[in-house]
């Protein structure tokens, strides 16, 4: 018996933590699953280790990458029940001292290609009266984050444009989701170079990227408009709605300190 009511899916940044973690429990499901990033070798790994997989390599940071990620979504012969918007990465340290060219690359993955893709998902799945659209933002939405600002700029919007679009779309079939986990062990960390400071956070912290997945897939079947994993984390998303802005950026800033 299925647990989801999805049937076929689409993963982006689907070569490594959350999204991968997603395909595997999406592939144990009969999910037939789209699986898209940028590296080809890794996608045909999964490809040759899961089933049901249809690779599609893209760089989600061009206008051509988008362009063929879109079109997929949008075929109407071969429909895609779930589109997860995962990709996405961030950079750590100073603003004033980071490149900026990787800055609006940044945005370029985590604004405008989700973007895109959600505005492409959504006409197909509105027009179909089914579909589900699942997110992933963090918790650092909730929050300012100095030596993350853009990355925490970034998933802000994320999860504001989906809580929008997930009232925008009642009444129409279709469930979206933000999903906002917190620490997580990924290759976000290497990726962001976060690697010195992981060790300042306890392991209680840590989630596991297959217990976020499934948390996510489960919260977009059930149509929660923000899903946040964890009793720490939803803690501390609650926390920050009641904490004065002032405050929360001073706390922030201390904590990035540490």
């Amino acid at each position: 018996m299925s647990t989801y009511p999805f049937r076929t899916a689409l993963v982006t940044g689907a070569s490594s933590g959350i999204g991968e973690a997603m395909v595997e429990i999406l592939a144990a499901d009969g999910v037939a699953t789209v699986v898209v990033a940028r590296r080809a070798d890794r996608l045909e790994a999964i490809a040759e280790r899961l089933s049901r997989i249809e690779v599609l390599a893209a760089d989600l940071t061009t206008e051509d990458g988008v362009a063929a990620v879109g079109r997929r979504i949008a075929e109407a012969d071969r429909p895609i029940d779930l589109v997860v918007n995962n990709a996405g990465f961030g950079t750590c340290g100073a603003f004033h001292a980071l490149d900026a060219d990787r800055l609006v690359e940044e945005i370029d993955l985590n604004v405008r290609a989700l973007t895109r893709l959600s505005h492409v998902a959504l006409g197909a799945m509105v027009a179909r009266e089914r579909g589900w659209l699942l997110n992933v933002s963090s918790v650092a939405s909730f929050q300012p984050a100095p030596t993350l600002a853009v990355y925490a700029a970034t998933k802000a919007y994320v999860t504001s444009l989906t809580e929008s679009l997930h009232e925008e779309m009642r009444g129409h079939g279709v469930s979206v989701s933000a999903l906002c986990p917190g620490l997580t062990r990924t290759e976000f960390q290497s990726v962001s170079n976060l690697t010195g400071n992981t060790s300042t956070y306890p392991g209680f912290a840590w989630a596991d990227a297959h217990d976020v997945a499934r948390y996510g897939l489960e919260s977009v079947a059930k149509n929660r408009a923000v899903a946040v994993p964890g009793a720490l984390y939803k803690a501390l998303a609650a926390g920050s709605a009641m904490t004065p802005r002032p405050l929360a950026r001073r706390l922030a800033g201390l904590a990035r300190k540490r």
